[in-house]
């Protein structure tokens, strides 16, 4: 080996096939193609910022701003606080929040405290959260004091070994200073659950903490005993079986994507990041959270969509970055007052989880001069896997492979690589794969397939390649759908479903929503004793008692039998054709 060459040796430097370099014409002459990653834990990028940039504003939440300098010492002071409740390395810690500065101490606090964090949707309902405390074996919580109740209530259901030991609470108001908010004041009708008080609420066998009490505290923080190869994230997804699966994510795969979506969008200490995309999802807690950290960025902080805030937000403090969900642009430019709002400091906006109309790209590049560009990943890649080339878009595209990463596209049955053009499964191979699914060899094995010496995770998603090295999406072999970039897996909502006691059999499928892309549709088989004595509305109406708003059906249909194939399985796409989406 040369001496001089310092090209790193792994798996992910073998050279990308020419036939498949095409898309390297139009990459960003400034990046490079492979990155030489920090080999440090991911709380080291907190702590270098903090020391570039103490006093520079790392948060801003309705009024009231938190330095870097600030935001690492309550970080290490909770830390602290964990591992005075017996937290040790590599424990889960259940993480259930908005966007708010506490998710941001909080999250960094479970990194410091060697421990992992396991991000979970604060719209999951009390049968939702007992498998994230079951499946980590989670003992310990954060949560904002609306959502304390419904934690409280999951783990008291539990067995008593299975149970949280402690809970810790706090209400949004200790993130903001409605005081000094003026334009940042969030809309009137957010008053009652952003603050509004709220009673703790007792917790069967444990105990819960205020979010003050954790933060008071002035010892030392742990000695940092995590590197590279250690979890740190434990995100979940679903898929075709019912209950989510966790994504083992080291700070290795999360560190590799923070610092590529900075190298990638040319993020600097001067970046100012509009942070409404969720930070519990992989592309928020990543590409935003994670790189804006990383580069020493402010983050302003947003914890549900408003068209007018997000307005007065970009407005007002000059918002040079945002990452969002399509649909998001598409209500800010028909706001009715979207003329008062000033967004000539945006030098990037793009995102994914749903395409972007044609005519609403063009607008933002007509009017603003800005080129949307989509990207494309999962919560198995940390996130990107392809972006579209921030100068080089393609509308309604998934973009290139993203920076270290080959991606293919093969026969899903034979594995045999597809030619450009012609469809197949994409797969991909990057150090931001995640290392396999928590306490699930098979479905881990069955994810990954070996080509050429690497090990390539297998998307589910079909798509094709054009001549440039492009990747378009087609179809997918999973059965999910896309509710305004929230996943949605049928066989989760099912199985929630099958806890009413009045449905024998249920069926979901995607329907067209003309806002939200796909909604989904449940057709029901009810069981012969409640036979009209409820209703489609009542159905839909537990359902949203009992699951996540965005998996409700939006439509129920009762029939008297469901589709069966000979071996008796639900014939799932006959019904989806008859809505003309198979």
């Amino acid at each position: 080996m040369n001496p001089t060459d310092l090209t790193p040796r792994s798996p992910f430097a073998l050279p990308v096939h020419e036939s498949r370099a095409a898309h390297f014409q139009f990459w960003p002459k400034r990046v490079p193609h492979r990155l030489t990653l920090p080999d440090t834990s991911l709380w080291q990028n907190l702590a270098v910022s903090a020391l570039r940039y103490p006093h520079k504003p790392a948060l801003v939440f309705f009024g009231k701003v938190i330095t870097y300098r600030d935001l690492q010492q309550k970080a290490e002071c909770l830390a602290q606080y964990l591992r005075g409740l017996g937290v040790k390395k590599g424990d889960r810690i259940v993480l259930n929040m908005q966007n708010c500065p506490q998710l941001v101490i909080a999250h960094w606090a479970i990194l410091r405290a060697n421990a992992v964090v396991v991000p979970v949707n604060p719209m999951n309902r009390t049968e939702e959260l007992k498998h994230y405390i079951i499946d980590p074996d989670a003992k310990v919580a954060l949560t904002t004091s609306d959502l304390a109740e419904e934690v409280a209530r999951a783990s008291d259901a539990l067995e008593p070994s299975l149970r949280l030991g402690h809970l810790i609470v706090t209400n949004f108001s200790d993130g903001f200073d409605l005081a000094h908010a003026g334009e940042d004041s969030p809309p009137v009708a957010w008053n009652d659950w952003l603050s509004g008080a709220h009673e703790l609420p007792a917790l069967a066998g444990g105990t819960v903490h205020t979010w003050a009490d954790a933060l008071d505290n002035a010892g030392d923080a742990p000695e940092l005993l995590v590197g590279p190869g250690d979890m740190a994230i434990l995100p979940y997804t679903s898929g075709t079986t019912g209950l989510p699966k966790g994504c083992m994510h080291t700070h290795g795969s999360i560190m590799h994507n923070a610092v590529s979506s900075s190298v990638w969008g040319g993020s600097t200490a001067d970046n100012v990041t509009l942070a409404v995309v969720p930070m519990f999802h992989i592309t928020g807690m990543v590409s935003v959270m994670h790189a804006s950290i990383y580069s020493g960025a402010t983050l302003v902080l947003m914890p549900r969509w408003d068209r007018d805030l997000a307005g007065r937000l970009i407005s007002r403090y000059r918002v040079t970055n945002w990452t969002n969900i399509p649909t998001m642009v598409i209500d800010l430019l028909g706001s009715p007052r979207f003329d008062e709002y000033d967004l000539s400091s945006l030098v990037y906006i793009g995102g994914g989880g749903a395409a972007m109309p044609q005519v609403v790209a063009q607008q933002l590049f007509e009017q603003f001069g800005l080129r949307y560009a989509e990207g494309y990943g999962l919560t198995e890649t940390a996130a990107p896997s392809h972006s579209n080339p921030p100068d080089a878009t393609k509308q309604q595209c998934l973009g290139v492979p993203f920076i270290g990463t080959d991606a293919r596209v093969i026969d899903p049955d034979t594995l045999q690589e597809m030619p450009n053009g012609e469809q197949g499964e994409i797969i991909m191979c990057g150090p931001q794969n995640f290392a396999g699914y928590w306490k699930r060899p098979e479905a881990t094995a069955a994810a990954f397939i070996e080509l050429d010496g690497k090990r390539f995770f297998r998307s589910g998603d079909l798509g094709h390649i054009d001549a440039d090295g492009y990747f378009f999406l087609t179809d997918r072999l999973k059965r999910m759908i896309n509710a305004s970039g929230f996943k949605v897996w049928p066989a989760e909502v099912e199985a929630l479903m099958f806890r009413h006691p009045a449905i024998q059999e249920a069926c979901v499928i995607a329907i067209q929503d003309s806002y939200r892309g796909q909604s989904a549709m449940a057709v029901v088989v009810l069981r012969a004793s409640h036979a009209g004595q409820v209703t489609e509305q009542d159905i839909i109406d537990w359902c949203r008692t009992n699951m996540a708003v965005y998996k409700v059906p939006r439509v129920v249909q009762f029939v008297d039998a469901l589709p069966k194939s000979g071996s008796g399985k639900v014939m799932w796409r006959l019904l989806q054709e008859a809505q003309g989406q198979g």
